[in-house]
């Protein structure tokens, strides 16, 4: 089953090894480098459009994230 908790540490663990910073994601993304910073600590999960962007600058399939392949 998916759940948010499932969603949160696989957006997290996208993030951790992209091999970019939060900085530089945050800047791609036009948001803050704490909003990912909290994307990271599980605290929020990003809006739809910042999710899909976030996608594409993590070069990561959303179907991967979202537990949809499992």
């Amino acid at each position: 089953m998916i759940t948010i908790d499932n969603i949160k540490i696989r957006l997290k663990e996208t993030i951790k090894h992209s091999g970019k910073t939060q900085k530089e994601i945050a800047e791609k993304l036009s948001v803050t480098q704490s909003c990912i910073a909290h994307y990271v600590k599980g605290d929020i999960v990003p809006a739809l459009d910042t999710f899909a962007n976030l996608c594409k600058v993590l070069d990561v399939d959303a179907n991967d994230i979202l537990c949809i392949n499992d």
